[in-house]
């Protein structure tokens, strides 16, 4: 994911011309950037505990009193890496949505895309879930969690965008689009996590992509008037 990552490697210097110097503001945007993408790879790496500031100061190549000009704090730094990653997301996440899919198709597609996005990068989901534990990081300023709740308000509100236009074309009974989104979203949450739980595997008894897939079945079963179409593919 990295090399997705806004002001990282030269596409970061894109709008410094050869040869001469950046302007002040340019230097602190990539100095900020540099920053967010070694604390990035220590935090995913070692959690929010375990994390060293130092190592992250040495990765960026500053001083670890820079760190402080930037960023108030350790949780302050965590909380800034979560959100600009939960952007990213949240842009993968919006594309998956296509005009002329069928909604029961396009609920399959996200919950899919969200399902692989996990397998790809499995360092990403603990990172996330790590800040409703503020007894281990600390107190975070409400301005950053709100931040980050924000981010996460955008991803249900597209899915819930797409059961609520399922609702109005009929092809999803009378439901609170927001409540399902909701009831999706934690469903896929749970049974992910799941998988970093040995006794939860146990009890799950068959592979996790297809218990996955079931579960978003069951809900669409719920949710669909008739009969509902088998998956494509």
């Amino acid at each position: 994911m990295s090399a997705d990552v806004p002001g990282s490697g030269s596409r970061g210097r894109r709008d410094v011309e050869p040869g001469s110097k950046p302007r002040r503001s340019e230097k602190k945007a990539l100095c900020r950037a540099s920053i967010l993408e070694a604390a990035r790879v220590v935090f995913f790496r070692d959690g929010f505990m375990e994390a060293n500031l130092d190592e992250v100061a040495e990765r960026a190549e500053v001083a670890k009193g820079t760190l402080y000009r930037y960023f108030e704090s350790k949780a302050d730094l965590y909380v800034a890496v979560l959100a600009r990653d939960g952007r990213l997301f949240e842009d993968r996440l919006r594309a998956t949505v296509e005009p002329g899919i069928a909604p029961p198709d396009q609920v399959r597609r996200t919950a899919r895309f969200y399902f692989d996005h996990w397998i790809r990068n499995r360092e990403y989901f603990p990172i996330f879930w790590a800040l409703e534990n503020q007894a281990v990081i600390g107190e975070i300023p409400d301005g950053l969690v709100e931040e980050v709740t924000k981010l996460w308000e955008e991803c249900l509100r597209i899915l819930s965008d797409v059961i609520a236009a399922g609702v109005r074309e009929g092809s999803f009974r009378d439901c609170d689009p927001w409540e399902v989104a909701n009831i999706l979203w934690t469903l896929a949450n749970g049974l992910i996590q799941s998988e970093h739980a040995p006794s939860r595997r146990r009890l799950r008894r068959r592979e996790l992509d297809r218990v996955f897939d079931d579960a978003i079945e069951l809900v669409l079963r719920g949710m669909t008037r008739g009969p509902i179409e088998a998956p494509r593919g």
